[in-house]
């Protein structure tokens, strides 16, 4: 049960925090390690499984982990729980929007479709919101509106990337004819923190580099979303990640 555990499982299932965290110091990514995993952990709960009960049990089991985790109760044996926990009792990393984050994950049980863009954006918040907000304070800032915002907008852009996959589940969340409108508040929001400074936090908002690239394309076609358009190559990803690095930039 290491960080290094939980850097192969978001190796394996989330790329942009993968290299976002590759770029922070290493006691920094001792602590974004565990965090990206926990996410891909819960992420994942809904989805393997048809049943909603079980479902729900897997982020129960969670659910009590942050408990005892808050108690400081012997870890559970799991991968991430331990490295987790760690994290948390090192960095004073806030519990609310880990729990936010679990919650959140409810809708993916249920796969009902959402109704307007605050339903949208309350799940986008709890979940990108909340992992952002959590990472950035791991790493010592507590500005969590700023946070939030850039979160929010990550989280958005993934969620227009994963629509054909969501669809192929079966989950026909939201009318796309909202969209424009969303991508039109995501890229404002972006352009009032564009010259925010998030100092040592830097690389957990590098999480968000590809956001803004991703909602441009989105808003230019919006064809591209259901027809998984949006991503760009992987020498494309990896040239931005390694240009907003080597300035210092998110």
């Amino acid at each position: 049960m290491t960080v290094q555990e939980c850097a192969e499982i978001v190796e394996r299932g989330d790329p942009d925090r993968l290299v976002a965290a590759m770029s922070a110091p290493v006691p920094d990514r001792e602590v974004l390690f565990p965090l990206y995993a926990f996410n891909l952990e819960i992420a994942r709960a809904p989805w393997l499984t048809q049943e909603p009960l079980i479902a729900e049990m897997r982020l129960q089991f969670w659910r009590d982990v942050l408990d005892e985790i808050e108690q400081g109760k012997t870890p559970r044996a799991h991968e991430v729980v331990e490295p987790l926990g760690a994290a948390i009792h090192a960095r004073a990393i806030p519990l609310a929007p880990l729990r936010a984050m679990i919650d959140a994950r409810r809708a993916d049980i249920a796969r009902e479709p959402f109704v307007a863009p605050a339903d949208l954006w309350d799940y986008i918040n709890a979940g990108a919101g909340s992992l952002m907000f959590a990472s950035v304070a791991a790493l010592g800032r507590t500005d969590e509106a700023e946070a939030r915002v850039l979160g929010r907008v990550q989280g958005l852009a993934a969620w227009l990337e994963a629509q054909p996959e969501l669809l192929a589940h079966g989950w026909r969340a939201f009318d796309a004819g909202f969209y424009p409108e969303m991508i039109d508040v995501a890229l404002a929001d972006l352009r009032s923190i564009r010259g925010h400074d998030f100092g040592k936090a830097t690389p957990a908002a590098r999480a968000a580099s590809r956001a803004g690239a991703i909602l441009k394309r989105a808003k230019a076609d919006p064809d591209a979303i259901i027809e998984g358009r949006l991503s760009e190559s992987e020498f494309a990803r990896r040239g931005r990640f390694l240009w907003k690095t080597l300035r210092g930039r998110w």
